[in-house]
């Protein structure tokens, strides 16, 4: 599950262009949603995809192919390359006037094979294969900024790299993903999108009065003292990937309880991991701790999103305790308040979270004891095909986003070294901490005979 480990290599970019729209596009403002315009989703999400080279398309330059097709895909998706602006009470809009969305390309002394068999984030080097903003006293505005950032870096076997950052206000990763795909179908020679797009942010705006009908707690900080994992240095902590196979959900299963039900591979790895990381960093026993996750609104039947929506359509639900009943109450009790958390969302929380929004200024989310976890594992990253066939690999570039390492975490799907599929997770913590917490998740998954 290591990284691989990459010759020196050299990355050439060219100049950075902006792509506008193919075709002239309506010219108006559009509002996000208050879902969209949150604190917590002013940021930009990278994503990375690996393609081995393709013999049928010997002499066809990727980046030539990909920029054509996201030229015509920004018809449809208009407000992608569009900019933000901020209006009273920290209201976003997109002012759409085809500003168009930044693209380079750029060469790599490196082959596809040079990253083996990479499955899980971090990406090898992903710094050198995204293209970054300007970023102003350590943070990466997004007010009038391109949305989209897109670098395709083509590898002297022929193969590339297509390297994506979005904007967050603007699309989650569902949403990107299906932009994305719809670039796809068309460098693959498709007319038009499959899926047509929809806006549809009317559906998250705060309702009128607002008025937030649960308590959301992850907006409030937890009680207790300073969190270590706040102020450490990043040159004090360890980062270890963990695979969850067959072996350790099997483990996990035994020791849940059989009242609860069957319990969700998310479920058993979140409560897992949850668990072993607040005993590994010792906090105090009456000290609160959060377990923060998304839950993705998409498909759910209390919730009416029109086909093709592309914007935030989620929240985050959280699960809290003392650090003390946690680790007394071990796996069965974990599990019981991630699932309680996970089945609170609903249409109502949705809105209830977009009311808050308007009336708290639109806060960021608290951080302190608190674990903040993004599956991935469905998003789709695989499917997308500019016409080179399935990435060797499809995912988030980083291990987890913000500034604050070991925070926040991506879930997502790998397999081992003997072949078996399973959900991979890169921890961060403090290097003294690390060795606690691996022994913490041995105890939980191994076998009881």
């Amino acid at each position: 599950m290591a990284s691989p480990i990459l010759p020196a290599f050299t990355v050439r970019r060219g100049e950075p262009v902006l792509v506008s729209p193919a075709a002239p596009t309506p010219t108006e403002t559009k509002a996000l949603s208050d879902l969209d315009d949150a604190e917590g989703m002013r940021f930009y999400s990278s994503g990375i995809h690996l393609y081995r080279a393709d013999p049928s398309k010997q002499g066809v330059d990727p980046a030539a192919v990909i920029r054509e097709a996201l030229a015509r895909a920004l018809v449809p998706y208009y407000p992608l390359a569009g900019r933000i602006r901020e209006e009273a009470g920290r209201k976003l809009v997109v002012d759409c006037e085809a500003h168009g969305v930044m693209f380079v390309e750029a060469d790599a002394d490196l082959t596809a094979e040079d990253f083996g068999d990479v499955q899980s984030p971090p990406f090898p080097c992903f710094e050198q294969f995204i293209l970054e903003a300007t970023t102003v006293a350590g943070v990466e505005p997004v007010i009038d900024r391109p949305l989209l950032y897109i670098q395709v870096t083509r590898l002297k076997c022929g193969g590339f790299i297509f390297g994506q950052r979005f904007c967050h206000c603007v699309v989650d990763a569902p949403g990107g993903m299906e932009f994305e795909k719809v670039i796809c179908e068309l460098a693959r020679g498709e007319p038009g999108p499959s899926v047509p797009p929809a806006w549809g942010r009317e559906m998250f705006m705060a309702r009128q009065p607002p008025q937030p009908s649960y308590p959301h707690p992850e907006y409030s900080e937890p009680a207790g003292g300073a969190d270590r994992m706040l102020s450490t240095p990043a040159s004090d902590m360890a980062r270890v990937p963990f695979f969850f196979g067959p072996r350790e959900i099997a483990g996990l299963r035994q020791r849940a309880p059989p009242h609860m039900g069957r319990s969700s591979r998310f479920e058993l790895v979140a409560a897992c991991i949850w668990l072993g990381r607040t005993a590994a960093l010792g906090y105090g026993a009456d000290e609160e701790v959060r377990l923060s996750f998304i839950v993705n609104a998409r498909g759910r039947a209390d919730v009416p999103l029109p086909e093709g929506f592309y914007g935030n359509a989620f929240a985050y639900s959280v699960a809290t305790t003392t650090a003390g009943e946690l680790c007394a109450g071990g796996l069965g009790y974990a599990l019981e308040l991630v699932k309680k958390a996970k089945s609170a969302v609903t249409y109502d929380y949705l809105q209830s979270v977009a009311d808050l929004m308007v009336l708290r200024g639109r806060p960021l989310f608290a951080l302190a004891r608190t674990y903040i976890v993004s599956d991935v594992s469905h998003a789709g990253f695989k499917s997308v095909d500019f016409g080179w066939g399935e990435p060797v690999y499809g995912g988030p570039a980083k291990g987890g986003e913000g500034p604050l390492p070991g925070v926040t975490n991506y879930f997502s799907r790998s397999k081992n070294g003997k072949g078996e599929e399973g959900t991979v997770v890169p921890i961060c913590l403090p290097k003294d901490a690390m060795d606690k917490f691996q022994l913490e998740v041995q105890g939980l998954t191994a076998e009881i005979v």
